[in-house]
């Protein structure tokens, strides 16, 4: 699986990847998530022109999953990391947040972030998996406090979030 830049003709897809990728929250009984738009075309094109969206392509140079990030604090923030289901189980998301560990290092940032579901499978246990470590309340800078409430605005604390730190 090879992984590049995503390019402006892709945001369709990319899309398309976070809706299908969404629907396993319906299996949690988290169906708003599952319900919930993807990013636009202008969202995208911002992560796209400050060179933070990587995707995962197929031998047709088509997307099967991506990654957005953006720097919070000190770190480089995972904003979003989908793959699509008929691709899953792959390895494609580790190859993807070990790309942007390696975009993070080159640019002298010290670790990756993320948010996410405390309890959902496939988000803190995986995450953990790959070499994130939950991070303590103390632990959080004053932009990643700000991200965090963000999200509850927006309603993403129906279950337990943690944030976590993996280093690079």
């Amino acid at each position: 699986m090879r992984i590049r830049e995503v390019r402006a003709a892709d945001h369709g897809r990319l899309q398309e990847i976070e809706r299908a990728a969404g629907q396993c929250f319906r299996e949690v009984g988290l169906p708003e998530i599952a319900d919930d738009e993807p990013f636009t075309d202008a969202e995208l094109d911002r992560y796209r022109r400050a060179g933070l969206a990587w995707a995962a392509v197929d031998g047709a140079d088509v997307p099967v999953a991506y990654l957005l990030a953006e720097p919070v604090d000190d770190a480089l923030h995972v904003e979003q990391v989908s793959v699509h289901p008929d691709h899953a189980h792959r390895r494609i998301g580790r190859a993807l947040l070990d790309h942007a560990a390696g975009h993070a290092a080159a640019r002298g940032m010290p670790a990756l972030t993320l948010t996410t579901f405390a309890e959902v499978p496939w988000n803190a246990p995986y995450y953990g998996r790959c070499g994130f470590r939950t991070m303590a309340e103390e632990q959080l800078g004053p932009e990643l406090r700000a991200l965090v409430r963000r999200e509850a605005d927006l309603g993403l604390d129906l279950r337990p979030r943690v944030c976590m730190r993996r280093p690079v």
